[in-house]
């Protein structure tokens, strides 16, 4: 039985990890965290999902939760991560990062903890998007330049970062493919008279609507043709069931920094 630590337990994807995990014959509920002040610390975690039986108090301790868990999972925000991954090197917990709309120096601090507890850090969690990484990459080194490459993410109207990670991650493969940097060749909007698109621009494009959980397409288009990419994601337990498999896959692993091709074997 593997003890979960689940870190922002009262937003959407941690409710969800809460819920699957109370359903679950070989994880168990071991810490449920949420923000400092929150009017939920000292409820039981199972009203978060309407299980009342699910009995584990939630509080706003980190650190708490890393004493406990044999892995924990975290789900919040940025300004959060510090403190999280402070509380998982202390207490040699490993930890599973889905935070999105992290900046270099939180990247370098994530790299830094890696090189003491094992750590899977990733846009995203879905096994399909994986595996959209990869092709994207594949489908970047075997088309030129003439092809151009547009990416288009929608997500909910509460999604509080843009682009999408995942988007940017998308991106990053596309761009470390063709041997450039995407800071370089990123273009995130187009308004008025922008002259003709460059050769080798990436074009990065958000939607913002409703309830969609998550949909990204990758067009590589050229003179004549046109290759699209589409995943579209339906419900948030897709994401919750990769970190949870990440989870129980991390606690058999040595330091280091890991993401989802590591946990579905498709590295290298």
């Amino acid at each position: 039985m593997t003890a979960i630590g689940i870190l922002g337990a009262e937003g959407r994807m941690g409710q969800t990890l809460v819920a699957l995990v109370a359903a679950s014959d070989s994880l168990s509920l071991a810490a449920a965290v949420v923000q400092s002040g929150s009017e939920r610390c000292g409820d039981v975690a199972g009203s978060l999902i309407g299980n009342d039986a699910l009995d584990v108090r939630i509080s706003d301790d980190p650190q708490a939760a890393a004493a406990v868990a044999d892995v924990l999972i975290d789900f919040t925000l940025p300004d959060a991560l510090a403190n999280h991954l402070s509380a998982a090197v202390a207490a040699n917990t490993p930890l599973v990062i889905g935070t999105t709309g992290l900046d270099r120096a939180e990247i370098a601090a994530i790299d830094q903890a890696a090189r003491q507890i094992p750590l899977v850090y990733a846009a995203n969690y879905s096994s399909g998007i994986t595996l959209m990484l990869r092709l994207a990459e594949l489908a970047a080194s075997a088309l030129n330049a003439d092809y151009d490459v547009e990416i288009l993410e929608t997500h909910h109207r509460h999604k509080i970062d843009a682009p999408s990670g995942t988007a940017k991650a998308l991106g990053e493969r596309i761009a470390s493919a063709r041997g450039v940097e995407l800071d370089n060749a990123a273009v995130y909007a187009r308004h008025g008279l922008t002259g003709e698109r460059q050769r080798g621009d990436i074009g990065i494009q958000t939607l913002r609507a409703g309830d969609v959980v998550g949909e990204h397409t990758v067009m590589f288009a050229s003179e004549g043709e046109r290759i699209e990419l589409t995943h579209r994601a339906s419900s948030r337990q897709t994401f919750a069931h990769g970190a949870l498999r990440a989870a129980r896959w991390l606690t058999a692993q040595p330091a280091g920094r890991y993401d989802m091709q590591d946990v579905l074997g498709l590295r290298g």
